[in-house]
């Protein structure tokens, strides 16, 4: 096999051939006969899975939503993929780096939705949003529509943008607990004007884990004239779903959350009669493609991180999209189940289980965000992230798939306890 051939293989069947996986295949015909909802509950098995990483004893981890770790198969290839592009040098990034990058879109695009020529590999969310925002054709007095529970520095983003180009942004805000899809549909609604032309929605807000009705916002946006980019920051791979079946126009992830890709890979999704309307953000190697190629360009990059989007794919099928949503949802209703009626703790998250997956918030009354997750540190060695803003007054916690409901019984009584002391 020549070299071409095996830096190609290489890409694409990743950790198909080890051992370890040949072992993940094995625990899982065990497991076969369950549903993905017995399953979730099998503490036995995702212990197996819990194996499959290694991780600090020093303190349960319930800040997955950050960062997702790799699995060590994940994160073995991961390497093996570092060192063969270090080997092959120039070699490898003047040959088929394009070819295996592409690959690997269309992957993307083949597991969650979009034809490959609508889906490109960027750095992360945030790259990918602002692709849009700086890209949008603004005139001076076009208007844009977000939330006040979106991601901070993509609200930073418009504002710029209305520096440069005198658009206008109209801010809106979303209940922690909403009534019906129909009460969040109508606070977009009712913010639209003639001149509004674009709208950014989250599908899953970050700060609570709530999922929004994106569907029928964007269906509504799209009776109105008004193109709908979708933050799904936190959404790939944590829930199932088709991007291209939403009809939003733009859709972002960062793959190294749930997907557990090595930092430095998000998905960006353009619908086709959408790319040539927006510029670049960086001029690409040849001018006017043809398709979302004209919009990712970045120049030479840590290419064995593209190579890596194979590898965690693989285990992502290994697992089963199925199987991993029930595990999650199981995880957050385990715990947020068991406080929500006890006095002086706030969920701020919807009990419904369509509403939320494996995120969720909760607050202590009269404790500070950033006190409650001190304290969970200091006393408990538990880690989250205290957010206090947008009408949310609380710690996000997000748990893995690794997570044990015995570390989730650790929290709760922890909260039972903090709340008793307040």
């Amino acid at each position: 096999m020549n070299k071409r051939n095996f830096i190609k293989t290489l890409a694409l069947t990743g950790i198909a051939s080890s051992a370890s996986f040949e072992a993940l295949s094995k625990t899982l015909d065990a497991y076969a006969h369950l549903t993905p909802f017995d399953l979730a509950m099998a503490e036995d098995f995702w212990q197996k899975i819990r194996d499959g990483y290694k991780l600090k004893p020093d303190y349960i981890n319930l800040e997955n939503g950050y960062y997702c770790f790799i699995p060590t198969e994940t994160l073995e290839n991961y390497i093996s993929h570092i060192r063969e592009i270090n080997f092959q040098g120039s070699w490898y990034f003047r040959t088929v780096q394009w070819e295996n990058k592409d690959k690997a879109a269309e992957r993307l695009a083949a597991t969650f939705g979009g034809s490959p020529d609508e889906v490109a590999i960027t750095r992360n969310a945030t790259e990918s949003l602002d692709i849009i925002i700086s890209g949008y054709p603004w005139q001076k007095g076009d208007e844009a529509i977000f939330a006040e529970q979106d991601y901070g520095s993509i609200q930073n983003m418009f504002i710029l943008a209305s520096r440069r180009h005198g658009m206008v942004n109209k801010i809106v805000s979303i209940p922690n607990h909403p009534k019906s899809d129909g009460e969040i549909v109508k606070i977009y609604e009712d913010a639209i004007t003639p001149n509004t032309k674009l709208m950014m929605v989250s599908h899953m807000v970050n700060i609570t884990g709530q999922i929004l009705p994106v569907k029928k916002i964007c269906d509504m946006a799209h009776r109105h004239g008004v193109d709908v980019m979708l933050d799904g920051a936190h959404c790939i791979a944590h829930f199932e779903f088709k991007i291209d079946e939403l009809n939003c126009d733009y859709y972002a992830c960062s793959l190294h959350k749930w997907l557990s890709v090595p930092l430095g890979s998000g998905l960006l999704y353009v619908k086709k009669d959408k790319i040539n309307k927006i510029w670049p953000l960086l001029a690409p190697y040849e001018l006017d493609h043809a398709n979302i190629k004209n919009l990712n360009h970045i120049g030479t990059h840590p290419v064995a991180t593209d190579l890596a989007v194979n590898n965690a794919l693989d285990y992502y099928e290994k697992i089963g999209a199925e199987r991993k949503e029930a595990r999650l949802r199981f995880l957050q209703l385990y715990w947020s189940d068991k406080v929500r009626n006890i006095p002086k703790i706030n969920v701020n998250t919807p009990a419904d289980p369509s509403r939320s997956c494996g995120i969720a918030n909760v607050g202590i009354e009269g404790m500070e965000p950033t006190d409650m997750a001190k304290i969970l540190m200091d006393k408990y060695k538990i880690y989250t992230v205290g957010i206090n803003y947008a009408g949310v007054v609380g710690c996000r916690i997000t748990p893995n798939i690794y997570t044990s409901t015995e570390e989730l019984d650790v929290f709760v009584q922890a909260l039972k306890e903090m709340a008793e002391n307040s």
